[in-house]
């Protein structure tokens, strides 16, 4: 943490004199905790296993480095966020990364951020907050729109003339509208396949179970139900497989390629999911802000996106395609094939 013998009084007029009018975080140059270590501050969205595996994969590559990792919560409360992101600039962490459910916690986090002259990455929101005025480290994000395009073919592809349901995650969320900005005009583009419904599932399990049961009992003809995440999908599959429809009409897709929604395709329970994992995300959010502090790397605004496969009977056990959520050898692999500009930082 950002502790001297300075007063911080003296210490924030400073970095608003120094600092901000530059545009510039503080890097290369980075104060210590008392026991010499570096500091960062996480805030994470939500108790959802996805967000989990993020803050994990960020912790454990900030083991790697002998960096310290302050991990506050804001169960999906947009108050209790700023609230966090508050906390982390006034404990005055080394640098912050912020994974927010809604559309303007990575606005706010960058514009207080700066203000404070603390270097931010922002997980999950690629396509809004480097559209906003103050600069961020980088904006760290899947392909979502490759995804919904390569959703749309596979379903195209793989059964014409078959209605699709879709219950995503919050709609509000920049990846969900990234996914269907691109996956509805394909589909249309396509010509095979009709979506029906559009249904929020919330990010959470119940709710996209009820939204499923709903879609069934209502009569909306369809035999495609495409869910947004592996943790919706997989209480869904038992849904629709306690009514006897699982399969026959209905069958499922997601994406994520979570632990268990591995063995769920594995048992013929999914059909196809795209593979993306939380934990190597979190990984490269570190290693991103910590070349920046370092010096390393101290460019801003940039936009890194992690690739993406199809989960096919040839890759479902092919961990440099299907990414592991949980830890594993692989990301460093990954990373220096992907990333070699992180070499030496973990």
């Amino acid at each position: 943490m950002k502790r001297n013998g300075m007063s911080w009084v003296i210490l924030i007029e400073l970095m608003v004199l120094t600092l901000v009018p530059m545009g510039l975080f503080a890097n290369g140059d980075a104060d210590t905790n008392d026991d010499g270590k570096l500091v960062y501050g996480y805030v994470t969205p939500g108790p959802d296993y996805w967000y989990k595996k993020d803050v994990d994969g960020f912790v454990y590559a900030a083991e790697q480095a002998g960096v310290e990792v302050l991990v506050l919560n804001s169960d999906y409360n947009a108050e209790k966020e700023i609230s966090n992101i508050d906390s982390l600039i006034n404990q005055g962490v080394d640098g912050m990364c912020i994974f927010t459910f809604n559309q303007n916690g990575a606005n706010i986090a960058a514009d207080k951020c700066a203000a404070a002259g603390i270097p931010l990455v922002v997980t999950d929101n690629v396509g809004q907050v480097l559209k906003n005025d103050s600069d961020v480290v980088a904006a760290i994000d899947f392909d979502w729109s490759a995804m919904g395009k390569d959703m749309a073919a596979h379903l195209a592809n793989n059964y014409p003339g078959e209605n699709i349901a879709v219950i995503m995650g919050i709609l509000e969320h920049i990846p969900v509208q990234m996914f269907l900005a691109e996956f509805e005009p394909e589909v249309k583009r396509l010509g095979k396949n009709e979506i029906v419904a559009v249904r929020d599932g919330r990010y959470n399990p119940e709710e996209a179970m009820n939204q499923a049961q709903d879609l069934v009992q209502s009569g909306v003809d369809f035999s495609l139900l495409f869910i947004f995440n592996d943790e919706m999908a997989a209480s869904v599959v038992r849904g629709l497989k306690n009514d006897g429809v699982l399969n026959d009409p209905i069958k499922v897709f997601t994406t994520n390629g979570a632990p268990y929604g591995i063995e769920l395709m594995k048992q013929g329970d999914i059909k196809y999911s795209i593979s993306s994992s939380p934990g190597w995300e979190g990984f490269i959010s570190f290693l991103a802000l910590h070349a920046y502090v370092k010096g390393v790397k101290t460019d801003l605004n940039q936009q890194i996106i992690l690739p993406i496969a199809g989960i096919t009977d040839a890759t479902i056990d092919d961990k440099t395609k299907v990414i592991p959520w949980e830890i594993d050898p692989v990301w460093l692999d990954l990373t220096a094939t992907y990333f070699p500009e992180y070499n030496g930082l973990y």
